[in-house]
């Protein structure tokens, strides 16, 4: 066999095995990719199967009307809210707040203390928070435009993103937000990290420390606890 019959055979046999090897290359990167979009599919649905179980558990929810002592506790809690802010709460979003807590069972204290620390005691309904990876956070509730979309369809509010700086409106979403945190996790340590962390970064914090009780979600608890016994003293 002369030299450029083995020469053709042993290019032939080169071009193969590289085609083979490209073509592994090529599957084993499909795969990868099918896999990853695989993953987020089950993200999504389980985050989809979160959401509806929330929603049927808040089928039951109503606006009756208050009785003359709800009326007087939510004006009382309304008053606290005020005078801790220093002004900065106004009245009629404290009593906005207590009226739709009440109405989905939360804790109104939670909730005020939760948009304290978001806001940094300011209270700025026109709040835009730092930049991070995934954008600005908005309004007093600091929500972002990834997160409160759903949480809007949640509430059955409409969504755009000036209204979340509009002061009822932000509030109601981390109401919502809120409840349907807590409905998932049942207790406040995991609701509120989550909240602030997202419930992917709930998952990373406990998996670090071993619990969910963050500085976060432990502030918020021990001052609610503080206003709501400051209000039930008055």
């Amino acid at each position: 066999m002369n030299y450029k019959v083995i020469s053709f055979i042993f290019l032939s046999l080169l071009l193969i095995s590289g085609g083979v090897i490209l073509n592994n290359s090529y599957y084993e990167e499909q795969l990868t990719q099918l896999e990853d979009e695989k993953e987020q599919i089950n993200k999504t649905n389980d985050s989809l199967v979160d959401q509806n179980e929330y929603l049927r558990s808040k089928e039951t929810v109503t606006q009756e009307g208050l009785t003359m002592e709800e009326w007087q506790e939510l004006e009382r809690n309304a008053d606290q809210m005020v005078t801790n802010s220093d002004g900065n709460f106004k009245k009629s979003w404290a009593l906005f707040l207590n009226k739709k807590a009440k109405e989905y069972e939360v804790d109104p204290f939670i909730v005020y203390e939760l948009l304290r620390v978001e806001t940094g005691n300011t209270f700025d309904p026109e709040l835009t928070g730092p930049e991070t990876k995934y954008g600005h956070a908005y309004g007093m509730s600091q929500f972002m435009e990834n997160t409160a979309p759903w949480i809007a369809e949640m509430a059955g509010l409409p969504y755009e993103k000036e209204l979340l700086f509009d002061p009822e409106y932000s509030i109601e979403l981390s109401i919502v937000y809120l409840d349907f945190l807590h409905h998932k996790y049942d207790n406040w340590d995991e609701a509120l990290t989550a909240y602030h962390r997202g419930m992917g970064g709930l998952e990373k914090y406990k998996a670090n420390k071993g619990h969910a009780a963050s500085w976060y979600a432990v502030e918020i608890q021990e001052e609610a606890e503080k206003r709501r016994q400051v209000a039930f003293a008055n």
